[in-house]
């Protein structure tokens, strides 16, 4: 088997539509004012506990602070798994930012017409740092799969990947 194509399944499995990692762990430390009741609406697997958000601009802005950690995130649908309903996207604060949350496939199934919706959702971070290979190779799958635009030119450094491996999520 060629080199391309055992990247092409490496990274076909970080980014693909199974969860791959399960660890639990504590709460982050808070960086938004706790809420005192559990959201309500729309509730996807054992739903929000945490009582205090921690925002999408922190954990991406410093990834391996929360990697590990559980964490409860809010904010804009964006995207959601066309195939299988198995992750969606949260905006950040600023303008391109969104965080994945990503469960294992048939565990939640996360409707597609949720774009737009706002969403509540705990999980631990997962942070994977990839090599400048798999990074394309990601990048090529992305175009493919979601008719997203591809120069491999344009990729010059490795990407980090930054999703939270959900354990529960609800939509307002």
């Amino acid at each position: 088997m060629s080199r391309v194509a055992v990247l092409f399944i490496l990274v076909a499995a970080l980014v693909g539509c199974d969860k791959s990692s399960s660890a639990t762990s504590e709460p982050a430390e808070p960086v938004m004012a706790a809420t005192t009741a559990a959201p309500k609406g729309q509730t996807f697997g054992a739903g929000v506990k945490l009582t205090t958000t921690t925002a999408v601009d922190a954990i991406l802005a410093a990834p391996k602070d929360y990697s590990g950690k559980t964490v409860r995130v809010e904010g804009m649908v964006t995207d959601v798994c066309p195939k299988r309903g198995c992750w969606f996207e949260l905006a950040g604060g600023k303008p391109g930012q969104k965080l994945r949350f990503k469960v294992t496939d048939g565990e939640m199934v996360f409707p597609m017409d949720s774009k737009g919706r706002k969403a509540v959702a705990e999980g631990v971070v997962s942070v994977t740092e990839l090599t400048l290979e798999q990074t394309k190779a990601r990048a090529e799958y992305e175009a493919k799969e979601y008719g997203k635009a591809y120069d491999p030119a344009s990729i010059t450094e490795p990407a980090v990947s930054v999703r939270i491996d959900g354990t529960g999520a609800v939509f307002l």
